[in-house]
């Protein structure tokens, strides 16, 4: 050793520090000889003269850029604030720092407490002005070569990503090969799930609904069990991640994209802090090569669920909100005539309340007058039948349509419970295999492969459950009758299981947005429809007067009153509107009380009984005076016989007093020896004679 190589005593006295660090965790798996080479550094501080010697090696696999914490390098500037050490050794200046603020704090701490810094290449006193600027020019080199070194790789790996040929980490249902590149998974159960989400997806077109039938028919979907490699997964019941992930993924569409995230730096503590994943807008992607590999779906495809996506996203900004049910028909497809805005849905009256659609936007943000209101269940009862009035023409082909998306959703669950009781077979057979492999004496191994076993034998005895599950439920459910909802769309559309979300959803796919306005002349909502062809109709759906409500008694049960109730009773006329099929204003049956409510709002008269002026009677009434029985009475009017009126269709028979003395009746009623009937001209005799 040199004189500038010889410590003083006081220095050697102190604890000598060795700093070991590398980069990164592949650095300390791979790079054993430069960990090693830095563990040796001990025996040349011993060799120094030093007999305390310490070594930090917390900061193994963390970069010394500055970007992170480094425990171990805290730890070294503590002891030298409290002037235990006598000198730092090091591999060299990169290890102790990448990046001048660190670097020149440990020179000043050093030179505050005279402490030397030590390499493979000598001894160096930061005290000295020499010794300072050559450490110093070491730290400005150490920090300019991490700058080179990763703008060359970035510029390189940016080059090989426009090329298309940068392998980037894949998704679920991709895998390099080393042979010919970028392919499907060769797993058709895997690939099966994955287009089994886009198809129902496009059926449905919300991620919600998609995650939640597939989890209804206790769909499974792979989850990776080796991190980041992917060459090995679990199956487990699908997520609502797992769903909206593929969706939002443009390499399911062939396209090859890279800088779709960016890292930001903060600063926290005084200390710059990275922070990666952050989504860039569309726009803004680096590398974006359609058509780069065979995809699951088209780009096409791929955009037109990203749009649906933002549609169904409630409140964002050039969107409209999705059909999630509820009372309203047209929530959120109903635009403002005068100002352009969208109408907003409040519920009047009473909980649940009654749908009311409002433009009140300008009131609440600028103080000025409502634009229009109007309530909501005449005009979403107009839109629903304009919409069966348009959809009729094509009800037979919907049917069809509908009938084959059932069977094909059908075979598609099949498919999947296959998939799921073949690869559950496949793992009973290795299980087995292993478990005849393993030697039976070992029984710590032995016992384990045969819980491995029986819990595979478990899962296939499941899935052939559930096949048969399937199988047993689909021949036992009779499917729908598609050609009966064409035939009634009116009753498809009221049924009770068909929800509002639904007819939401049917009502989105056919119109594309509704221009509302009041004509205030003629008190009618006036509803401009842009259905999605490019069409647009006219609708004007009359605007109810001020105390006016919906439960109103139909017109026509008012006219059967009015032509029944002089002649009949109120018992009488109840039956016969229940027999028609005619329902009360609030759509329940009717009652003799019922009746004679209304009468009485409506100012018709009684019934006044036939025994007060004996012009006409009732059947029971001609069957009394005839003294015969009613049955009787009703074969000689349907015989003609006996001349009779209705009023309307299923109503009594009214029968006027003076008929019951014709001849014909009274001859009818004498013979007593064959049938009471009529004597008809066109029936032939069956005995003739000859």
């Amino acid at each position: 050793m040199t004189n500038v190589d010889i410590l003083p005593p006081t220095i050697l006295q102190r604890k000598a520090i060795v700093y070991v660090r590398q980069s990164s965790q592949s650095q300390v798996e791979n790079n054993t000889e430069s960990r090693r080479r830095q563990y040796e550094l001990v025996d040349v501080a011993r060799h120094r003269g030093f007999r305390s010697v310490e070594v930090i090696d917390d900061d193994l696999g963390r970069s010394a850029s500055g970007m992170v914490a480094r425990p171990g390098f805290e730890k070294l500037v503590a002891a030298l604030c409290a002037g235990e050490v006598g000198a730092v050794l090091c591999f060299d200046a990169s290890r102790l720092a990448r990046n001048g603020r660190d670097w020149h704090h440990l020179l000043e701490l050093c030179g505050l407490v005279e402490a030397r810094v030590i390499d493979l290449d000598g001894v160096y006193n930061p005290c000295l002005p020499n010794d300072r600027l050559l450490l110093g020019m070491k730290g400005s080199i150490s920090e300019f070569e991490l700058g080179v070194i990763r703008a060359r790789m970035l510029d390189a790996a940016r080059a090989k990503a426009r090329r298309g040929e940068l392998r980037i980490s894949v998704p679920i249902g991709y895998i390099w090969h080393r042979d010919y590149g970028l392919g499907f998974d060769p797993d058709l159960r895997l690939q099966q799930a994955i287009r089994l989400i886009f198809e129902r997806f496009r059926l449905l077109g919300s991620a919600r609904q998609t995650h939640l039938s597939l989890a209804a028919e206790r769909v499974f979907f792979p989850r990776p069990s080796d991190g980041k490699r992917l060459t090995s997964f679990e199956w487990q019941p699908i997520r609502y991640r797992n769903v909206i992930g593929l969706l939002k993924n443009p390499f399911y569409s062939g396209a090859y994209a890279y800088g779709k995230s960016e890292k930001r730096v903060t600063v926290v503590d005084g200390r710059a802090r990275k922070s990666y994943g952050h989504g860039k807008p569309f726009d803004d992607w680096e590398v974006l090569i359609r058509e780069h590999h065979e995809g699951y779906i088209d780009w096409t495809e791929f955009e037109s669920n990203q749009a649906s996506l933002a549609c169904n996203a409630y409140g964002r900004s050039g969107g409209q909100k999705s059909g999630r049910g509820g009372r309203a028909l047209l929530s959120g497809m109903l635009t403002c005539g005068r100002c352009g805005r969208g109408l907003a849905v409040v519920y009047a009256g009473l909980a649940p309340g009654r749908p009311v659609y409002r433009c009140d936007r300008p009131n609440l943000m600028l103080g000025l007058p409502r634009c229009l209101g109007f309530g909501g269940a005449r005009v979403d009862a107009a839109v629903a039948q304009e919409i069966l009035r348009v959809v009729e023409p094509v009800a037979i082909e919907a049917a069809l349509e509908a009938e084959r998306m059932h069977n094909q959703r059908q075979a598609e669950r099949r498919s999947i419970l296959e998939l799921d009781l073949q690869q559950a077979q496949y793992d009973a057979t290795l299980a087995e295999r292993r478990y005849a492999a393993c030697d039976p004496d070992n029984r710590l191994i032995a016992a384990q492969l045969e819980k491995t076993w029986e819990a595979a034998l478990r899962r296939v005895e499941e899935c052939r459950a559930r096949l048969a599950e399937t199988d047993l439920s689909h021949g036992a459910n009779r499917p729908p009758d598609f050609n009966g909802l064409a035939d009634d769309l009116m009753g498809a559309w009221n049924a009770s299981g068909v929800t509002t979300r639904t007819r939401q959803q049917i009502l989105r796919t056919l119109i594309a947005d509704i221009i509302a306005d009041v004509d205030d002349t003629s008190r009618e909502v006036v509803l401009t429809i842009h259905w999605k062809g490019g069409q647009h109709s006219v609708l004007r759906v009359r605007k109810p007067k001020t105390g006016e409500h919906g439960c109103q008694t139909p017109d026509q049960a008012i006219a059967v009153m009015k032509q029944m109730a002089t002649r009949y009773s109120d018992d009488d006329i109840a039956a016969t509107l229940n027999r028609m099929g005619i329902r009360t204003g609030q759509n329940k049956t009717w009652t003799a009380h019922r009746v004679s409510s209304i009468r009485r709002v409506q100012g018709i008269h009684a019934f006044r009984s036939a025994d007060k002026d004996g012009r006409w009677l009732t059947m029971k009434e001609a069957a009394e005076h005839l003294k015969v029985t009613r049955h009787t009475i009703r074969r000689l009017i349907v015989d003609g016989v006996l001349p009779a009126e209705q009023v309307v269709p299923g109503a009594p028979w009214q029968i006027e007093a003076c008929q019951l003395q014709n001849n014909s009746v009274v001859t009818a009623l004498r013979s007593n020896a064959t049938p009471c009937r009529g004597h008809t001209q066109k029936q032939i005799s069956m005995f003739p004679d000859t």
